[in-house]
């Protein structure tokens, strides 16, 4: 990028107390200590988003652009972005990474975890074909864990949470899934962006939900 262009870009984000820049992009219920947390929703939406989880009166929520981040180049120590990716749209994709390769400083972490597409999707064939009833968002429906019917988590159904892995929760504005990832795609994305994978592992979202594919790479 030109010098030009650099100097256009706005450089007046938050740091962190010890004077660095880690941010925790889209925290949404999950924001962290020392981090920048941004997310699309303010304090008292992720309130009513989470009404079971507590958020602390001194949490502040940046309304950050993800595509246009008020940082320098090379100016940011670590960006995470948990159950993020498989959010944006395909024409969002690439705005997405290449902004996240902009930002990060030389040595820089990029921490990130999606669905494993691939698995939801072995798991959805292998799940049995048992529709109940139709989809349901209310508060009663969301604290009996509807799911379609199937009142679990349960992943042994088709028409159930199995929905949720895949299209994502539908439970207000941003909560759709319209992207996917495997091991593969997200090698190849860090490689053509020239970031470098420290580690790639497996997990189970909440311990026995989605597996999740969780990547550390680096900017060289």
């Amino acid at each position: 990028m030109s010098g030009n262009m650099a100097s256009n870009r706005p450089t007046d984000g938050a740091h962190c107390l010890d004077g660095n820049i880690r941010l925790n992009l889209g925290c949404g219920g999950s924001p962290l200590a020392d981090y920048i947390n941004v997310d699309m929703d303010s304090l008292e939406q992720l309130r009513a988003r989470y009404p079971h989880q507590q958020f602390a009166d001194s949490l502040i929520v940046h309304d950050y652009d993800i595509f246009n981040l008020p940082y320098a180049d090379g100016s940011v120590d670590e960006v995470r972005a948990d159950s993020l990716i498989e959010h944006l749209p395909f024409v969002d994709e690439p705005r997405f990474f290449n902004e996240v390769k902009r930002v990060l400083k030389q040595g820089g972490l990029f921490r990130f975890a999606t669905p494993d597409f691939e698995d939801a999707v072995r798991t959805w064939l292998a799940a049995k074909d048992d529709w109940k009833e139709f989809y349901r968002n209310d508060d009663e429906a969301i604290r009996q864990q509807h799911w379609f019917g199937q009142y679990s988590y349960s992943t042994d159904n088709r028409w159930g949470y199995l929905m949720a892995m895949i299209f994502g929760s539908q439970n207000g504005p941003g909560q759709f899934h319209t992207n996917c990832y495997t091991e593969p795609k997200i090698r190849a994305i860090l490689k053509h962006l020239g970031l470098e994978v420290k580690d790639l592992s497996r997990n189970r979202w909440k311990g026995d939900r989605d597996l999740m594919l969780q990547v550390l790479a680096v900017k060289p």
